[in-house]
């Protein structure tokens, strides 16, 4: 699986999320007396709410998990103190043990939900459609306009209030080794394949992969789709276009002149994450490809050597096209409400609160900018450069993809990601991959 190190939100108008708020006119507010009863009153009307106790199931495992909870349960307090959360803490084992609660008519009132729990859980009608509290809550407004697809789900309609953004494969490279050897960071193809070849010629590594591991194979094929269709590998994932069309068939030729040319370290389907990064984290490979959460351990490895670069296209104007059409994504998932809950209305005003405060500390204090929500409070902690330079990019971000384990069709999968990998041997050709994965990709439409 993935190494992981797994602008931006809104002010959270407290008087649509409060269990018993009240809004002062611009009139009232004028008034120095009532400047001072108001907060006062809409005090006393919290303090006198009826007392609601909701069970919450979420992650609380490490510090990327737990301050971003207590965070927001803080905030929870200030803005709903008549609501008391009883945690219980997410078992690590996919998904399992909520499914078991749903079975036995235990669920919890609120619970983090991927999409295979949403998919799951609507069957059974265990979940609360969420459209009518997103409409009421102004939920759609606070979102990154590039993170809708972590709201709805491909029915149209909204099960959990997203708090997490699109993650993107990233292509990173070595500042130094470029400068000490005189190559240009590429912008098209042709300068990219220039690159490797002195690189190669030189005994450095062009770029080092985990090609072990599937999903970071199919990235890279992915990347190159997106400089002519930037719908990637989602599209032949949802029957929308063929691998025999000429972005894809394109990308799989000359990911193979590459290999040919000697772009990857000899033996790359059978090094790991910690093999593929130590090339690149110790000087001797110039590129790289992994997930953005990659930033932390480069950054810590290479501190301002590094950064990441985007993807060359066919020419000069491809390129500037499609800078921020991103390989990677996310799904729909967040904190859900069970249908089953008593208090269907508090339950949703409370987990909508939640997933924007859960962004919201994420953001400021945890140099974490992949968020599906907009921030608009100052950062605490500062962002390494290249999150930086990525939070910049995703208000900017043009379309996203998949990766290889967002897909949902399985046996597309699955040969997508054994082709990938067999793109990586250089003893496979693109007539051979397009043979391959058309065979069980879906029927386009």
């Amino acid at each position: 699986m993935r190494k992981m190190a797994v602008l931006l939100t809104s002010v959270l108008v407290s008087s649509s999320l409060a269990a018993c708020g009240s809004t002062d006119t611009a009139k009232e507010a004028s008034s120095p007396a009532a400047q001072t009863a108001a907060p006062t009153a809409a005090a006393a009307k919290k303090e006198d709410a009826k007392p609601i106790k909701l069970r919450i199931y979420a992650q609380y495992a490490d510090e990327d998990t737990k301050t971003p909870y207590d965070y927001a349960v803080a905030e929870l307090k200030k803005e709903m103190p008549n609501v008391e959360l009883e945690l219980d803490v997410q078992a690590q084992d996919d998904g399992q043990k909520l499914k078991t609660y749903a079975a036995t008519g235990n669920l919890p009132d609120i619970f983090q939900a991927g999409l295979d729990i949403i998919d799951t859980f609507k069957k059974s009608n265990n979940i609360l459609v969420l459209d009518d509290y997103v409409t009421k809550l102004g939920f759609k407004d606070k979102m990154q306009p590039s993170a809708m697809n972590t709201l709805v789900t491909d029915d149209g309609h909204t099960y959990a209030f997203p708090y997490a953004g699109n993650e993107m494969a990233l292509l990173y490279y070595n500042k130094e080794l470029f400068q000490q050897n005189g190559v240009k960071v590429p912008t098209t193809y042709d300068e990219l394949m220039t690159a490797v070849k002195t690189f190669s010629s030189k005994g450095i590594t062009p770029l080092s992969l985990f090609a072990k591991e599937k999903w970071p194979c199919v990235a890279l094929y992915d990347m190159f789709v997106t400089r002519a269709e930037p719908g990637g590998i989602l599209k032949l994932d949802k029957g929308q276009a063929k691998v025999e069309d000429p972005a894809y068939k394109n990308a799989a030729e000359q990911i193979v002149n590459l290999v040919k040319a000697g772009m990857l370290p000899k033996g790359a389907t059978n090094l790991n994450y910690d093999q593929a990064a130590a090339l690149f984290h110790e000087g001797k490979a110039a590129m790289f490809v992994n997930g953005q959460w990659e930033i932390e351990a480069a950054t810590k490895e290479l501190g301002d050597k590094v950064g990441y670069m985007y993807i060359p296209a066919s020419d000069a104007a491809a390129y500037e096209k499609g800078k921020t059409a991103f390989s990677g994504s996310g799904g729909p998932g967040g904190y859900a409400v069970s249908a089953n809950t008593k208090d269907k209305d508090t339950a949703a005003k409370v987990a909508a609160f939640l997933s924007l405060k859960y962004a919201e500390y994420k953001y400021t204090n945890r140099s974490n900018p992949i968020v599906a929500t907009k921030v608009d409070k100052p950062v605490v902690k500062p962002f390494p450069p290249m999150m930086e330079q990525l939070s910049k990019d995703i208000p900017k971000t043009t379309s996203t993809t998949a990766f290889s384990w967002g897909l949902s069709n399985a046996k597309f999968k699955a040969a997508l990601e054994d082709a990938a990998q067999n793109l990586m041997t250089g003893n496979y050709t693109a007539d051979q991959f397009v043979k391959d994965v058309s065979k069980a990709a879906p029927a386009a439409k």
